[in-house]
């Protein structure tokens, strides 16, 4: 590979509450800069209604570069519990194909892992759960790839666990990171924060790094919308959080995954039972 790789991690877009303006500069960005491939972390809707699927697919079908888009907690049903249990993601076949893609480069690919389940025994499901099964799918991926190929591992949620068992962000994300970490992946890309982050978490295998892009609505919570712009030279993978308010990527960067990643409501936002839960603020920086 002689030109580095150019990414874009976007997340959160919350068509809903979307931010227009951020929404046509980073597709004017696409056009641009036509990166490699653009990795949508999940949170396409706010309330998982048609007419919110409707615009959000429409928007992400005219990005004109590869897409693979992840299903966050914020897609499924909110208002049918039957539509949840049974046919979650009814509203989204309109970019069925690109929902959960692998994309494949020469000596890079991007593999989806997912972490939104339609229920969980535990209150909070907007929180997220790493099935045996999501689990098994990523890392079978991961192990047919070329030898020397590098991975990228896309996910809706943060993989950290915090706290006691019962308020884990991540459930089952320590051991998912565990596996990955033997595989050796180059970063686990996120979401759900809604503020960017650069960290590294240690496994008993090694450590893995958590890259989460911000959100690109009106549902903020310290940070303005901004997404990542990632350059793979085929021995580091750079970072740069891109905002329209000019602030340098450290600026845009908590130094912690904050334990209740639920961002502030709006207060013409109607309330969802997952979503109650209390704010705690990231750290001030």
């Amino acid at each position: 590979m002689t030109d580095p790789y150019l990414l874009f991690h976007l997340s959160d877009i919350h068509f809903g509450l979307e931010d227009n303006r951020a929404l046509d500069w980073v597709k004017q960005e696409i056009a641009d800069k036509q990166p490699d491939a653009v990795a949508i972390t999940g949170d396409l809707t706010m309330r998982a209604r048609q007419h919110e699927f409707d615009a959000a697919c429409a928007w992400i079908r005219a990005l004109e570069a590869p897409v693979t888009v992840e299903v966050g907690n914020h897609d499924l049903p909110y208002f049918n519990p039957i539509q949840r249990f049974f046919d979650p993601y009814k509203r989204i076949r309109a970019i069925a194909d690109k929902v959960e893609l692998p994309i494949d480069l020469p000596g890079l690919a991007i593999v989806p892992l997912k972490t939104v389940a339609r229920w969980q025994p535990r209150p909070n499901w907007s929180k997220g759960w790493v099935t045996e099964a999501a689990l098994e799918r990523c890392l079978a991926r991961l192990d047919a790839l070329p030898e020397g190929t590098r991975a990228l591992v896309t996910a809706h949620h943060p993989l950290r666990e915090a706290g006691t068992q019962g308020t884990a962000l991540t459930r089952h994300g320590q051991k998912a990171m565990t596996e990955l970490a033997k595989r050796k992946v180059l970063a686990v890309l996120s979401g759900h924060v809604h503020d960017a982050f650069d960290l590294t978490q240690e496994t008993v295998q090694g450590s893995v790094r958590m890259i989460g892009a911000g959100t690109l609505s009106r549902r903020l919570r310290s940070t303005p919308p901004s997404f990542n712009e990632l350059r793979w030279d085929g021995a580091q993978l750079a970072v740069c959080v891109r905002n329209l308010e000019g602030y340098e990527t450290p600026e845009m960067m908590i130094n912690e995954v904050p334990e209740d990643a639920t961002p502030p409501r709006k207060p013409d936002e109607p309330v969802a039972p997952v979503d109650q839960v209390p704010r705690t603020d990231p750290p001030v920086h």
